[in-house]
């Protein structure tokens, strides 16, 4: 057991610790944290002590607090000095990378909103201060959302370099998940876009309607993802459980695909032998849905698809793996394989 002798003379409160403990010393002036804590490390070429600085303290006491916690379990003196601002430009640098374009863009425009901590030391963060960030962002549930997970990632990856020792972002509430104001097709509209099926550009909407392809995702589509002999579309880009993901070809699409594949240009979707922009899709769109007397956003084929997936009776992982989505399950995300012919077979399921 560590012993500590306390002299109790007149008139000190001096405490003679062990050889190596360290010292809590005032430094002069008119400091907000006059006390530091510190432990001798070395010795100059002239004899004099060399200090490893744990940290400033306002009383004396909250720095012999500290310097008895880290005698108990030391930690980098360096990394307890990181502030939210470095460890966020080395997370960027080490994890980041990995996470997909989309989440990635998102967790960075999240950053901007933590300004005001930017040179608060990370160790010194604690859950009122974050969610004080995302009560006062401004915004709603997609921005609050992706601040939560900022924090999220950050404190991981500072219990990773020992900078932290618990996650103070499991606490942090955000605004619920609106209800969706999304609108599938009807059946009968479907079948208006049937009937104009050989007009230009109405193919590029029954695929989105038989795929569950995002807008981005099925402009960056080449002829080089479409595998005829398989029946087979790799794509996808915006999430990890997204990104090159195969998505069966509906036997009602097939001669489309095949038709495009079959035209020789780079891109299966292109515009004058070019990538389609998306702004340019919308001018597509936006004539098409008046061709049909209906009035949808692209994104809502991809409702639109997931819906008539789940009616006709779809496996629950084969839904998530054609529309790219990590399953919630723990146990289907980690157990259950599914082939790609069970891929197909659940994506014949949608009947015209």
């Amino acid at each position: 057991m560590l012993k500590i002798e306390v002299n109790y003379s007149k008139g000190s409160d001096f405490i003679k610790h062990p050889n190596g403990y360290g010292t809590v010393a005032k430094l002069s002036g008119n400091r907000r944290k006059p006390f530091v804590a510190r432990k001798t490390k070395g010795w100059d070429e002239r004899g004099y002590p060399v200090y490893e600085t744990i940290g400033y303290y306002p009383t004396r006491e909250a720095g012999l607090i500290a310097l008895a916690q880290f005698n108990n379990q030391p930690w980098d003196v360096d990394k307890e000095k990181t502030t939210l601002e470095e460890l966020f430009k080395l997370w960027l640098e080490k994890k980041a990378p990995k996470l997909g374009t989309s989440n990635r863009q998102s967790l960075k425009s999240a950053f901007k909103h933590c300004s005001k901590l930017f040179k608060m030391k990370y160790t010194a963060v604690k859950s009122y201060h974050m969610q004080e960030v995302i009560d006062n962002c401004g915004f709603g549930y997609s921005t609050q959302s992706a601040i939560k997970n900022l924090f999220g990632h950050l404190d991981r990856f500072a219990l990773e370099l020992d900078i932290v020792t618990r996650c103070y972002s499991d606490l942090l509430t955000s605004e619920p998940i609106p209800e969706t104001s999304k609108k599938p097709f009807t059946d009968d509209e479907i079948e208006r876009l049937w009937a104009i099926q050989n007009e230009p550009w109405v193919d590029s909407v029954l695929v989105f309607l038989y795929t569950g392809f995002r807008i981005s995702e099925l402009l960056d589509l080449k002829c080089a993802d479409v595998d005829l002999e398989q029946g087979t579309i790799k794509g996808g880009t915006k999430t990890r459980a997204g990104k090159d993901r195969l998505v069966p070809v509906h036997s009602r699409i097939a001669e489309f695909v095949h038709r495009r594949v079959l035209e020789g240009g780079q891109y299966l979707f292109p515009l004058n032998g070019h990538k389609c922009a998306t702004s340019q899709y919308y001018a597509i769109w936006g004539g098409i849905m008046e061709r049909i007397n209906a009035q949808h956003t692209v994104h809502e084929c991809r409702h639109t698809f997931r819906s008539r997936l789940d009616s006709a009776g779809a496996n629950k992982r084969c839904i998530d793996l054609i529309m790219g989505h990590k399953s919630k399950d723990v146990g289907e995300r980690v157990y259950t394989h599914k082939t790609i012919q069970e891929l197909k077979d659940a994506i014949e399921l949608i009947t015209r």
